[in-house]
C-alpha cells in the first residue's frame, strides 16, 4: 500500500482518484504503442454506438473538450479512420462517420483496451470486477443524474 497517509488511505474518493490515475497510466502506455491516443478510442467508440455525429455530439458523449475533439478528428480523418461530410439538415455542420479502416482500428483498440483492463484489474476475481463496475456506475450515474 502506498505511504499515503492514513487519512488519506481511507478515503473513497483518494482511492479512486489513486486507482484511476494507475488505469488512465495503463492505458496511454498501451495506446501509445500502437501510436494511438485514447481520445481516438472514445472517438471512434462513440461514433460506432451512435452513428454520423457532428463534433459537438461527439464532445457530450464522450467529455473531450469541443477544441480537442476537432484535433482528435483532423487525427482520425488523416488516418482514413473517419470521414467529414455536410450534415444533410445542417449545412453549416459535419457529421463524422466511421470509415471500415476506422472499424478495423476501433476493433484494435477495444483489444488493447480488454488487455489494459485485464492488467489493471489483476488482483480482483470476475465477481469482484463485476461489482467494482457495477458500483462505480452508480456513482458515476448519480452524479451525472
Amino acid at each position: 500500500m502506498s505511504t499515503a497517509p492514513a487519512r488519506l488511505r481511507d478515503k473513497a474518493s483518494w482511492l479512486v482518484n489513486q486507482a484511476a490515475t494507475v488505469a488512465h497510466r495503463l492505458a496511454i502506455d498501451e495506446f501509445a504503442r500502437s501510436g494511438a491516443r485514447r481520445y481516438h478510442y472514445g472517438i471512434l467508440a462513440a461514433i460506432d454506438e451512435n452513428g454520423p455525429s457532428s463534433q459537438a455530439a461527439l464532445s457530450r458523449a464522450t467529455g473531450i473538450d469541443r477544441s480537442d475533439v476537432v484535433a482528435v478528428i483532423n487525427e482520425l480523418a488523416d488516418a482514413d479512420y473517419v470521414e467529414r461530410a455536410p450534415d444533410p439538415a445542417d449545412g453549416r455542420r459535419n457529421l463524422i462517420t466511421l470509415t471500415d479502416t476506422g472499424t478495423r482500428r476501433l476493433d484494435h483498440l477495444e483489444e488493447l483496451v480488454r488487455d489494459t483492463q485485464d492488467v489493471f484489474l489483476a488482483p480482483l476475481k470476475p465477481a469482484e470486477r463485476e461489482q467494482l463496475t457495477r458500483l462505480l456506475t452508480r456513482l458515476v450515474d448519480h452524479h451525472h443524474g
